[in-house]
């Protein structure tokens, strides 16, 4: 099973053939944030699911496992929301967008689908754990 570095490098490499579909099939992209202290570029891959039937904006979530607090990767994108996304082959800029209400219970849903986890990390954590939307620019 890939994590974290490795995952990103192979993903990479192969343009999404190895890394995209991950543990228990739950789909995966890399995302690249400006690291708030240093301004470097940092990757991850994250599980996703697009927003819509037109598979053009993906969602992610910033869970942490149910951590109290948010990821660094999700630190980064509040301090800069221009984001790069990579999805298979596919690679663009976005606009990171925390998304709130109807909205992001519905995505919610949709993401929890592909990782039911989701749904333990938020009974472990009193944080509303963020949904964020890479919108293309």
């Amino acid at each position: 099973m890939l994590f974290g570095d490795e995952h990103v490098r192979r993903y990479e490499e192969t343009d999404g053939e190895v890394g995209h579909d991950w543990e228990k099939g739950a789909p995966c992209l890399v995302l690249t944030t400006k690291g708030r202290k240093t301004g470097e570029d940092r990757k991850f891959a994250l599980i996703y699911q697009f927003d819509d039937d037109d598979e053009k904006n993906p969602v992610i979530v910033a869970s942490k496992g149910g951590a109290p607090e948010d990821p660094g990767w999700y630190k980064n994108l509040q301090a800069n929301p221009e984001v790069k996304v990579q999805v298979k082959a596919d690679k663009f800029t976005a606009r990171a967008r925390t998304i709130e209400g109807e909205e992001r219970a519905k995505l919610w849903e949709k993401l929890a689908a592909v990782w039911p986890d989701y749904n333990e990390y938020a009974k472990k954590t009193d944080r509303e754990i963020p949904v964020v939307v890479l919108e293309r620019v």
